[in-house]
């Protein structure tokens, strides 16, 4: 075998030519693709999938995988699907994430190739656009989750470097993943002091905060503000809880998974007026941004102690400052190229104007559902999230509706808790989704009541 054949071959039995595979795979996705907006959204429940056969060659296997998988993936990067906060894939992201694959970097480190510095300015050119300070360093993870992670745990060295005491987190409405991430950390779960929200929304009450914070006397404080709360989509006042926190000499970390994206939005960027003064601040790209998972950014002001958290130095992977000294994981893949495709294809005005899009049509959402009289919609819809509640029959008559809604196929919505009640929960993130799409969800929430 020349040294030809063997680049052009795919290891395993009857493999054949990259070119052979992928356009295989080709056919199987532009197939996917084109009838997204007409499959069932999601299948409750999926059959069980197949154990993966040992060495039954790729088109076998091709084969296997198109009649017991492929009728079963979810529609979930197409325009009805509004559980969690789920974005689609835009054509130039989905191509990046594919030559991704193709040249198979590892950006653990600056050595070699140009993509950790595609990352890095990928990284600013997006703290830029999100109103970030200039100063602010930015790692490029897996998820909201991961940088919340990063985040907490830059934080933890920064407060160990002011008192021997135990870091105390004050929130008015943190996601669970600041607790997991508090756990992980050793911070420990049982050191969140929860802040009174204002009244009807899930927005931090600014002087509930500046009180706890006056008589808190037990170490240092990390303040964890929302930038699109996950209920509702609501913002705390950046600008007046980073005021208190320079008082109080807290840490503020911003939680933006989603939310940071309204500074792509002319009418929306004021909410995050404040967001210059944070010491981190979590941003998830595969949500708005509408790019493949996984891809998240964690931005911090103090690189030099997440560097102090995060160092993995070794004589074989070098001491220059790498990527992989910043964040939990050493190999990773080039997650930049893709938000770098969608920024430098979209720009921040074709960005935005999906995101504006999206929150037009939650609104619109919410004022069909309410018109009907058969449900509530709760804290407002300050973004792009709906949260609404059967009118009555409580969790028991929300658990009915949701189970027909999701069955039926059509679209696709998660379980929430609000204010103590039951509700469910329209996550509006797909650039793809239209007044037609809306047309066809409203319908289908109609039919799926009792």
């Amino acid at each position: 075998m020349t040294p030809g054949e063997v680049v052009d071959r795919i290891g395993g039995q009857g493999g054949g030519s990259f070119r052979d595979a992928l356009d295989a795979a080709y056919t199987l996705a532009i197939r996917h693709l084109d009838g997204i907006g007409d499959q069932r959204v999601a299948h409750l429940p999926a059959p069980e999938a197949p154990a993966p056969p040992d060495g039954i060659g790729f088109d076998a296997a091709l084969k296997l995988a198109n009649e017991r998988i492929v009728p079963w993936i979810s529609a979930s990067p197409g325009p009805r699907y509004l559980g969690y906060v789920t974005g689609g894939v835009t054509p130039e992201a989905l191509a990046a994430d594919w030559l991704v694959s193709t040249w198979d970097q590892n950006v653990s480190n600056a050595a070699g190739s140009i993509a950790a510095d595609v990352e890095r300015r990928t990284v600013a050119a997006f703290g830029a656009a999100f109103g970030l300070a200039s100063s602010m360093h930015g790692q490029f993870v897996s998820g909201a989750t991961a940088a919340n992670l990063v985040c907490i745990a830059t934080a933890r060295e920064w407060a160990a470097r002011q008192s021997s005491a135990p870091l105390t987190v004050f929130a008015g409405s943190a996601h669970s993943s600041i607790l997991k991430a508090m756990s992980i950390t050793g911070v420990g779960r049982s050191r969140l002091r929860p802040v009174a929200t204002l009244a009807g929304r899930t927005a931090v009450d600014p002087l509930a905060l500046e009180q706890a914070l006056a008589i808190h006397s037990g170490g240092p404080a990390v303040v964890v503000a929302s930038a699109g709360e996950v209920n509702t989509g609501d913002f705390d006042d950046l600008l007046r809880v980073s005021e208190i926190c320079k008082r109080h000499r807290a840490w503020l970390h911003v939680d933006g998974a989603f939310g940071l994206f309204a500074a792509f939005d002319s009418g929306l960027r004021p909410r995050l007026d404040g967001i210059e003064h944070a010491d981190s601040v979590t941003v998830d790209l595969h949500k708005w941004l509408n790019v493949p998972y996984d891809s998240a950014i964690a931005y911090t002001a103090r690189p030099d102690l997440q560097r102090e958290v995060f160092s993995a130095s070794s004589a074989y992977l070098g001491d220059d400052p790498d990527p992989l000294h910043f964040t939990p994981e050493n190999s990773r893949r080039f997650r930049a190229f893709p938000a770098w495709m969608v920024l430098a294809t979209r720009g921040t005005r074709g960005i935005g104007e999906w995101v504006g899009a999206n929150c037009r049509l939650a609104r619109q959402f919410g004022e069909a559902i309410s018109a009907t009289g058969r449900f509530q919609v709760l804290g407002g819809i300050p973004l792009n999230i709906v949260s609404f509640t059967p009118t009555r029959g409580g969790a028991t008559a929300r658990d009915r509706f949701l189970q027909r809604l999701n069955a039926g196929g059509e679209t696709f919505m998660t379980p929430g808790q609000l204010f103590g009640q039951p509700t469910v929960r329209a996550a509006f993130s797909n650039w793809t989704t239209s007044a037609q799409d809306l047309d066809r969800i409203v319908a289908a929430v109609a039919a799926s009541v009792d």
